[in-house]
């Protein structure tokens, strides 16, 4: 008796909907875990998860926050997914997209009219996520250079410009020795609604999702596209543009990410700083994940991993527990991402002795 994995020729009913199950089931499993090895009951903490995020109109204002630069990354890293290009980098031009913005907003437009400000943040930051998203779009369609390796490998160099900006050439004369750059004037801020911090990236985001669903959905672009991802070579031989479609794609999830580092730093930091960069581009690629690469479920899932962001910041302050259970949670989501694709792609199959060889059966 052996075991033998074989591929299912049949995709199961509700894919999404058991990837996403089996996803937060095995994520809420090894939080539990976690909890239990901290001492503290899991039932509590996570009502107490729940209550900080989901509970007041403080925390859900919160979780918005939280999902605006998510939806964006997410959107960019799904939309590249469309094409099997994996968009590593959403880290890298998302810094670059705030730095863009820094610059517009200190450099650029002082002396610009109050309304045209805003409108060249944008484009600033999406330029500059371009920008950052082209090198590898480059090397991959014409050099056939991994975008996985290369997109990962400029996250850092991207960090490693930002620190030096705000360390030195940028940083605030006036900020008494700490680093950041000068305070943003009032029109390079993004508006906020609401009384909350909610501000206009959450716009940006819900246009984004719903251009993209369109485009991909109903445009002969999207076909496109979705034909190169399932079969370049047969693109290429129907007389696709191949290479052109891989930098056009590459460069609309640079856009969009980078349009997630304007956000960020104009609708919230008013500054370029320490702690800009938290992950959101990382964050992006378990949303883009859990929504099946679809962009309209993208917000969605947007606000569930802010929701848990959010809620384990209460569980810290709550129940002085480690902030980086969150970061344990987001990955055994990912891994039950994995997992899930993995038990719905193949089903093991028990092999004894009289069982039937496949090559018997198809005789």
């Amino acid at each position: 008796m052996r075991l033998r994995l074989e591929k299912r020729y049949t995709k199961p009913q509700n894919e999404q909907l058991l990837i996403a199950v089996i996803s937060f089931g095995l994520a809420l499993l090894v939080g539990s875990i976690i909890f239990l090895i901290y001492g503290a009951n899991p039932f509590l903490a996570y009502g107490v998860m729940f209550q900080g995020a989901f509970g007041s109109s403080l925390g859900f204002t919160e979780v918005i926050v939280k999902a605006i630069p998510l939806m964006l990354t997410g959107l960019a890293v799904a939309i590249a997914a469309t094409m099997l290009l994996w968009n590593i980098g959403c880290e890298g031009q998302f810094v670059f997209g705030a730095l863009g913005a820094t610059w517009a907003a200190l450099y650029l437009t002082p002396d610009w009219p109050s309304y045209s400000v805003l409108p060249a943040l944008i484009i600033c930051g999406a330029a500059a996520g371009m920008l950052w998203a082209l090198i590898p779009a480059i090397l991959k369609a014409h050099f056939q250079v991994s975008e996985i390796l290369t997109t990962l490998l400029l996250n850092y160099v991207a960090i490693i410009i930002m620190d030096h900006l705000y360390f030195g050439p940028w940083r605030d004369p006036d900020g008494m020795g700490f680093p950041g750059s000068a305070l943003f004037p009032d029109a390079a801020a993004l508006p906020r609604f609401f009384d909350s911090r909610i501000h206009l990236g959450l716009f940006l985001a819900i246009a984004a999702t719903i251009v993209l669903h369109i485009l991909l959905r109903h445009s002969k672009w999207g076909f496109r596209i979705r034909v190169i991802g399932k079969g370049p070579m047969a693109a290429q031989y129907a007389g696709m543009k191949v290479n052109r479609e891989i930098i056009r794609v590459m460069l609309i999830s640079g856009a969009l990410a980078g349009l997630a580092g304007m956000s960020e730093v104009a609708g919230i930091h008013l500054r370029l700083q320490e702690g800009l960069s938290v992950g959101y581009g990382y964050d992006g690629i378990i949303v883009a994940c859990l929504a099946g690469f679809r962009p309209k479920m993208v917000p969605i899932f947007a606000l569930v991993l802010g929701g848990l962001i959010i809620g384990g910041e209460q569980l810290q302050s709550s129940m002085h527990l480690p902030a980086s259970i969150v970061q344990v949670l987001e990955g055994a989501l990912l891994l039950g991402f994995l997992a899930s694709e993995a038990l719905l792609r193949f089903r093991l199959r028990i092999i004894t002795s009289s069982s039937p060889s496949p090559s018997t059966n198809n005789a």
